[in-house]
């Protein structure tokens, strides 16, 4: 059965009954993936995604508006707005007034970026990122927004993008999982729903494993207490042996699921302790990512897990850090948000690079939208909240191909509306990210429910000005 006649098969069994089916009879390795090889030589090998959940203003990061200062507390014109939509939370005031940063921003680097004063880190590595100022969304609120950020589509049910890539290029190391989510540890905010990092409707083994920072970063890894390890293998040796009997009874794809999961969670019992062990990491290094590096759950200490997890093969870390959803005391927030992030995220280009495996990885550093540039609520001298503002705000990329010293896209006056014909959709996005790996976007399918699905569903274009 060639993998066309697989993708047809929707017609006549589900989705997982086809995959099966199709992995038995091409005796399909899940470890090299559905693909078996890249489309087209990949310029990255695995992926580090810096998540900054809530919405990260602009305004104080990486777009200067000096125009604002100007109008500082003065309305925001309505031929900025235009038929913006906007949401319920400050549609109905009866005043929009500019709202200008106190931040001052410098030029940096070779390339001259501008960065707000709250980064002088970040600030350091400009010449390895790219900065996409006008990456823009259809998505206003938090939870449609992570959805389509993370899955290509603001309702929830399908895969995110670690479990399409864990899908279509497998693993470089068998004993970790592909796909590693982090989050900061006690960094409240907007929730994070595991569908996130989910596998939707592809086969379970695709979705993302959570690391803690507590003693077990993986529940249920260790041992009960007088369960020896030999113990462990003779009993997942005797469900094997019973569930492929099972199997000659009952065509179900969940027992392949289910065994590769107890495999990995057996195989990843003497991975992972010696992964997350950072005891022998030197001084050097601690000091590349800050202070809060040797406690466990820090942003900065997830920073580090990620070099160490990508080092060791595992191809999609994500890093979730909460609490930029600043509706009110934005200038305060702001910087402390920046102080929790900006070391460990300049530090993770820096000790990537210093070990040679930045060429070959592609770290992202980004929200799910931006923020208004009128205050939302009462606004004083020296304070005043933003809204949520899907129609233009910044990410930028480092890494495995991507061109270091650029700036791509430019925002009007207020950051409000995109002013130049170089902008990226969440489905570019994505189509730039599998590009990079080696995946023509378009190609990696899975047939669900009598069509075929991808990440960038019917959309998307690869942003090529941003790539070496």
């Amino acid at each position: 059965m060639d993998r066309r006649n697989f993708m047809k098969l929707g017609a006549s069994m589900s989705a997982a009954q086809a995959f099966n089916l199709y992995a038995k009879e091409n005796s399909f390795d899940p470890t090299k993936g559905i693909m078996g090889k890249p489309h087209h030589k990949p310029k990255a090998k695995r992926v580090i995604y810096l998540y900054m959940a809530g919405g990260p203003s602009q305004f104080e990061t990486f777009d200067n508006k000096p125009v604002m200062t100007k109008m500082h507390g003065k309305e925001l014109p309505k031929s900025v707005i235009g038929n913006t939509r906007l949401t319920g939370m400050s549609g109905n005031q009866s005043s929009l007034p500019v709202a200008a940063s106190p931040y001052k921003f410098k030029k940096h680097g070779v390339c001259g970026m501008e960065v707000s004063e709250l980064l002088p880190h970040t600030a350091k590595i400009v010449d390895d990122i790219a900065l996409v100022k006008t990456m823009y969304t259809e998505a206003i609120n938090h939870g449609p927004a992570n959805t389509f950020m993370q899955c290509g589509h603001q309702i929830a049910g399908r895969p995110s993008i670690g479990a399409w890539l864990n899908y279509g290029l497998g693993t470089d190391n068998p004993d970790l999982p592909p796909f590693v989510v982090m989050k900061t540890k006690g960094r409240g905010g907007q929730p994070l729903f595991a569908r996130l990092w989910g596998n939707g409707f592809l086969p379970s083994e695709y979705q993302g494993v959570m690391f803690r920072p507590e003693n077990d970063p993986v529940l249920f890894l260790n041992n009960p207490a007088g369960i020896a390890k030999q113990s462990r293998r003779q009993v997942l040796d005797t469900i094997q042996k019973m569930e492929k009997i099972k199997k000659q009874r009952t065509f179900d794809p969940q027992i392949d699921s289910r065994l590769a999961q107890y495999e990995m969670a057996y195989r990843m019992q003497g991975s992972v302790p010696e992964a997350v062990d950072i005891s022998q990491e030197s001084e050097e290094t601690l000091k590349l990512y800050g202070k809060d590096v040797i406690k466990p759950g820090t942003f900065a200490n997830n920073c580090l897990m990620a070099r160490r997890l990508a080092e060791r093969g595992v191809k999609f870390i994500q890093l979730y850090h909460q609490g930029w959803d600043a509706h009110g005391g934005c200038p305060g927030q702001m910087k402390s948000r920046c102080g929790e992030v900006d070391q460990a995220s300049a530090g993770l280009i820096m000790d990537l690079k210093k070990r040679g495996l930045l060429e070959d990885t592609l770290v992202i550093w980004g929200g799910e939208f931006g923020r208004t540039a009128y205050s939302q609520g009462k606004m004083s001298a020296t304070n005043y909240g933003r809204d949520h503002h899907p129609a233009c705000f910044p990410m930028w990329f480092a890494g495995g191909g991507i061109k270091g010293g650029t700036v791509y896209g430019e925002t009007d006056d207020f950051s409000y509306n995109i002013a130049s014909k170089e902008k990226m959709h969440i489905h570019d996005f994505h189509s730039t990210i599998l590009h990079l790996l080696g995946i023509n976007h378009e190609r990696l399918t899975f047939r669900f429910q009598g069509r075929n699905f991808r990440l960038t569903d019917v959309h998307g274009h690869v942003v090529k000005e941003i790539l070496s």
